[in-house]
């Protein structure tokens, strides 16, 4: 007897990419048991809120949120909330959600995704709460379905985890040490995909450079498949027209993979490469194992390499013992990379990491202003790079419709350029040819000239 036949479910997720394909897996699994989705936890039976501990403003959505599922159960005794995800890795949370919030039914963590529908049978069996949280684990679950937000673009793990401990992340902790998928399972997956309508992927990782995936015969055990390797596999896939990658630690970025970007015309020339902090002092309490002048050193190497490749970061302001110069040269180099866009963050304390323990946390007041600075510098350099191109014709794959504006299509050139314009529903999922009109500070504006994208 399927006791979750018809129920209605909703999905609220924080966080990074890759909390969001788990959220494709869990809605995915649901569906399987003839679940069906609805847009708003008010008309659903079943909640499940996808935690991120990497940021406190995410902390605060996700209490906020959870309190308002009170609410929701007091008028349906048979409503499951549920949550899971990084912040239900953290021993403290869980304690939190047990003590102030025991509407919740669920807790489930990173590790155990594909024993939610089992745990979501036993409570509407049961009647029972219950709270399963595994530390870590060394297999890797293949082929676990997944309800896509896009039919025509799709996200794959190729590994999972991080080993790399920088000071102020708490990732290692609630995602586990790096475990990396087969390249076989890899393919296979991107195959499968391609034959379901998907034209681009994005490969995933909490620090894709590092992929080391060994084949699964017992030949081919002790041949390593490093990153770029695998991105020369997946660019000889037939049908698969985009591949894009999130995200890339500079410490690993290899000349090799580099190459790749000259040789794989599959290859988006487009780069996520988080700097964190332009200050070689900063970087070192950081952990993050490069400093300033190899980063730019990297950057140099792919522009030549690939000329008009664009570049984002992420960046920390703030972080414990930052000095007034140490903020300067994160200025200095923000304006000498003249970033294309830029995930801009205010350091907030990770209870469980190194950098929470430091004695020289910066006041907010300073972080704030300092923020305002490099938000100011981040987008003139977005602005002015937006601005070359008008005139230019670029190939952009078509999402859906704007959520901002009435009658318009949004979708994205290769180098991931926001990029809106009026169109009719029957060029979503296909790659056209934009004539670019205007550059704004965050998007492109433009007009087809041809429906069909030409290769």
């Amino acid at each position: 007897m399927n006791l979750l036949e018809g129920r209605k479910y909703n999905i609220i997720t924080f966080g990074c990419q890759m909390n969001e394909h788990d959220s494709e897996t869990i809605s995915g699994m649901l569906q399987e048991k003839g679940c069906r989705e609805v847009l708003t936890k008010e008309e659903s039976d079943i909640t499940v809120i996808n935690t991120c501990s990497i940021r406190e403003n995410a902390d605060k959505r996700f209490f906020g949120t959870l309190g308002q599922l009170k609410k929701i159960k007091e008028k349906n005794p048979q409503y499951i909330a549920c949550v899971c995800g990084c912040m239900m890795q953290q021993q403290h949370i869980i304690d939190t959600v047990k003590k102030k919030y025991p509407w919740v039914d669920i807790i489930f963590g990173t590790h155990n995704i594909d024993r939610f529908p089992q745990l979501l049978e036993k409570v509407a069996c049961e009647k029972q709460k219950i709270f399963e949280i595994m530390e870590d684990r060394q297999d890797i679950v293949e082929n676990l379905p997944a309800k896509r937000l896009f039919r025509h673009k799709a996200f794959v793990n190729i590994m999972y985890g991080c080993n790399n401990f920088c000071t102020y992340c708490i990732v290692p902790y609630t995602r586990g040490r790096e475990k990396n998928r087969h390249p076989e399972d890899i393919l296979d997956e991107v195959r499968g995909l391609v034959g379901d309508g998907v034209n681009e992927v994005t490969l995933l990782g909490q620090n894709v450079n590092s992929y080391r995936g060994r084949g699964k015969k017992a030949e081919d055990t002790d041949t390593v498949c490093d990153f770029a390797d695998l991105i020369y596999m997946l660019n000889d896939v037939e049908g698969l027209e985009r591949i894009r990658f999130m995200t890339s630690h500079p410490k690993d970025l290899s000349d090799k993979l580099i190459q790749a970007y000259v040789d794989c015309d599959k290859l988006c020339n487009y780069i996520h490469l988080p700097v964190q902090s332009g200050s070689d002092s900063i970087l070192q309490a950081m952990n993050r194992k490069y400093s300033r002048e190899h980063y730019l050193e990297l950057v140099r190497k792919l522009t030549e390499a690939v000329p008009g490749i664009t570049v984002s970061t992420d960046i920390i302001v703030g972080f414990p013992g930052e000095t007034e110069a140490d903020f300067e040269e994160t200025l200095s180099l923000v304006k000498q990379v003249k970033y294309d866009s830029a995930f801009t963050f205010l350091y907030s304390i990770r209870k469980g990491t190194p950098a929470a323990e430091y004695d020289d946390q910066i006041p907010e007041s300073i972080k704030h202003e300092r923020f305002n600075r490099l938000v100011d510098a981040v987008n003139e350099a977005s602005a002015h790079n937006n601005a070359a191109y008008v005139g230019r014709i670029e190939k952009v794959l078509v999402d859906g419709r704007s959520k901002r504006k009435d009658n318009t299509l949004t979708g994205r050139t290769e180098g991931f350029k926001l990029v809106d314009f009026p169109g009719d529903d029957s060029l979503i999922g296909q790659i056209v040819n934009i004539e670019i009109t205007e550059g704004k500070t965050f998007s492109l504006f433009g007009k087809v000239v041809q429906r069909h994208a030409a290769f």
